[in-house]
């Protein structure tokens, strides 16, 4: 069974965790490369505009397999430099791939999100969380810190200080405090998650595709750059955009009053 099933639907990619047996838990040998894979396929294919990630089963992802971990396998096996190692090569190629995905990411979290699980959900541009979602970096309780880049991305999303509570207690939150302190965006019922996540990331693909790439990318800069540094990059991006096919349509559409056609060129 294929740790990560993609399905293509028009111009919105569908990826979704395929361990529901573990609750979509991570750190075998491997998972690293196939989620590098699948990104790079999405990113590589223009017709994609958006993408969408959630869980089988009744769970996001409860993190690193504590069962592998007791038992020394896959990702947690060997001495202190080997595990070192397997988590530069597996659980940050895993991390990175996701956060360098060039299309807009929206995470569909369907139930617990833990540890690692949490950190993906950070990954993603937009949250929506079923009712039925958890969320906790309980890495503390089980002796570990978080090793996947968790301690860099909670604390963009939530803030330092809330962020601090969540790692410093491993207390898990539900689903609406998780709205209340931004780690999610909006808390829908449970049997109506995909279908508002859908909505969400075909509004988002209706956008022109070559811009909403350096969009997301403007964003991200955003996060660490300093103003004069985003402010150069912004005059740089602007001028391509401005020659564009898709900026005339655009101002064409308007102009018009009628909904635009982008094309990506």
């Amino acid at each position: 069974m294929p740790l990560l099933k993609l399905e293509i639907k028009g111009a919105v990619a569908l990826l979704s965790l395929n361990r529901p047996e573990l609750m979509n838990a991570l750190g075998s040998v491997g998972d690293g490369e196939v989620i590098r894979r699948v990104c790079e396929q999405i990113s590589s294919d223009p017709a994609i505009r958006c993408a969408v990630l959630t869980g089988e089963g009744r769970g996001f992802s409860a993190g690193g397999d504590v069962k592998a971990m007791l038992a020394g396998e896959g990702v947690f096996g060997g001495g202190g430099t080997a595990i070192r190692e397997k988590y530069r090569r597996e659980i940050h190629v895993l991390s990175r791939a996701l956060y360098e995905l060039e299309v807009p990411l929206v995470a569909a979290v369907n139930g617990p999100a833990i540890g690692l699980g949490c950190d993906i959900a950070c990954l993603a541009d937009v949250r929506i969380a079923s009712e039925r979602a958890r969320f906790g970096v309980t890495f503390l309780k089980v002796g570990l810190i978080p090793g996947d880049g968790g301690a860099w991305l909670l604390q963009r999303v939530v803030g330092y200080s809330r962020a601090a509570e969540m790692l410093y207690t491993g207390e898990v939150i539900d689903a609406e405090t998780a709205a209340e302190w931004g780690l999610v965006s909006r808390v829908v019922p449970h049997e109506r998650l995909l279908d508002e996540a859908f909505a969400i990331a075909e509004r988002i693909a209706e956008q022109p595709p070559q811009t909403l790439r350096m969009a997301k990318s403007l964003l991200r800069q955003g996060r660490d750059s300093s103003y004069p540094a985003l402010m150069e990059f912004s005059a740089a991006a602007q001028g391509l955009c401005h020659l564009t096919d898709d900026h005339r349509e655009g101002v064409n559409a308007i102009l018009e009053k009628r909904k635009p056609t982008f094309k990506g060129c």
